[in-house]
């Protein structure tokens, strides 16, 4: 099945083979007509603006590029009505007619903020063909402050094993004298609170001295996660539990990152309020991806409002690190 994936926010294409699923009608994309197989390359008139803007950041050139990034962003949205009213006349199963509705509402919800990513991303003088490339597990977050990186896994056993063992800390629930389950040394952590991610956190901080880490933010994570292509490769109903957070290599996020959707979910440092009824409500913190048990669209990156206690531990459940360095 040969599929196509962005490697920078449509600057790059590459083309990947990849095997069969396990599970293939676990795919939402293998039933749908509204594949997004690929985003198209930025055309000549967009790379002369960004060069344009980068070598004379003046106000006019970027209000030029700005226009033309909406311009852009715009025929797209118009191309993705067009595509929802023509499955409103053909579409035999209606849940095509209701992924393409969550398509586009998103699109138009988040024009501003996509425009805004998109400006940033452009103006990021770290955003140059290595940018993807790590030698020490960080990659920098593209848009972002320009001294945040993320990590390019969420943590695993066998680097929270390591915590435990030199902190002491508790470790997750089914571990043995502080020893994770046999086996799975390169699958995400699971049943850790945000109050263990926070403190792993600390450790890390307190270890290298040079840089501070912490949890990401709801929107540094989506920064550096990108949009989710339709058919990218995830575990995501395919699999009973987690999988090595490198399985997926051919599925990248904006940043480079691996196994930003799906597998576990993932801790953000970001508060979100959950309305319990008309006047209550409750402060969970917000995680992002999905895991692979949760339904493929929940693990787009634009699903929010999606929440934990920072009690909770669940056996989906896991967190990556950014970094400030």
């Amino acid at each position: 099945m040969k599929k196509q994936v962005i490697v920078i926010f449509s600057v790059i294409a590459i083309s990947l083979v990849a095997a069969p699923p396990v599970n293939p009608e676990a795919k939402m994309h293998t039933r749908s007509t509204v594949i997004e197989k690929e985003r198209p390359e930025l055309d000549e008139e967009t790379r002369r603006l960004i060069s344009e803007f980068r070598r004379n950041p003046t106000e006019a050139n970027r209000q030029a590029l700005r226009r033309k990034v909406e311009a852009s962003y715009d025929a797209v949205v118009a191309k993705k009505q067009a595509k929802l009213e023509e499955l409103r006349r053909t579409a035999r199963d209606q849940s095509q007619i209701d992924e393409m509705q969550v398509i586009v509402d998103e699109m138009l919800r988040d024009r501003e903020n996509r425009v805004d990513q998109t400006m940033n991303r452009f103006a990021d003088p770290r955003l140059k063909p290595n940018a993807r490339e790590t030698t020490d597990g960080f990659l920098p977050v593209i848009g972002a402050a320009q001294n945040l990186s993320i990590a390019s896994t969420p943590v695993t056993n066998e680097q929270y094993a390591l915590f435990v063992k030199e902190t002491g800390h508790a470790a997750p629930a089914g571990w043995q004298d502080g020893t994770y389950p046999d086996g799975p040394g390169n699958h995400p952590v699971v049943k850790v609170t945000w109050n263990d991610a926070m403190e792993y956190c600390k450790w890390l901080s307190a270890k290298d001295k040079t840089a501070k880490y912490r949890l990401p933010t709801e929107a540094e994570w989506e920064i550096a996660a990108g949009h989710m292509p339709k058919d990218a490769d995830f575990n995501n109903g395919e699999h009973s539990g987690t999988t090595p957070v490198d399985q997926y290599p051919q599925t990248p996020a904006a940043c480079g990152a691996l196994d930003m959707w799906g597998n576990v979910w993932e801790w953000t440092a970001t508060p979100i309020t959950v309305q319990d009824g008309p006047e209550t409500s409750h402060t969970e913190m917000a995680v992002k991806g999905g895991a692979f048990d949760s339904p493929r669209t929940d693990c787009r990156t634009e699903n929010r409002g999606v929440g934990r206690p920072p009690q909770h531990a669940a056996a989906n459940l896991g967190f990556r690190v950014a970094r400030e360095k």
